[in-house]
């Protein structure tokens, strides 16, 4: 992908996954897909928590803030950013 994005200094990014993704829950599998043209996406975890609040109107410490709330000792600080740049680098979000 051009244009490599760090997340540490890109404080004004405000993720939203890309129009050709989409977020579901599969209540056979009990789990997140995220689907797109010809493929589908497992997500384990929170990563489906996570991305349910990349909707374009919060910055990465705005989400960060958000989970921080329900997850008080998760180190969230790391790992949101972390997750957030892997599935940016993917292009599964703008």
């Amino acid at each position: 992908m051009s244009g490599e994005h760090s997340i540490s200094t890109d404080t004004a990014w405000r993720p939203a996954l890309d129009r050709s993704v989409v977020l579901r829950y599969d209540s056979v599998r009990e789990t997140d897909l995220l689907l797109m043209p010809e493929r589908a996406v497992q997500l384990s975890g929170s990563g489906g928590r996570i991305l349910r609040l990349c909707d374009g109107s919060r910055t990465v410490a705005e989400i960060v803030a958000e989970l921080t709330q329900a997850f008080p000792d998760a180190p969230l600080a790391d790992e949101v950013p972390a997750f957030l740049e892997r599935i940016r680098a993917e292009g599964w979000l703008r």
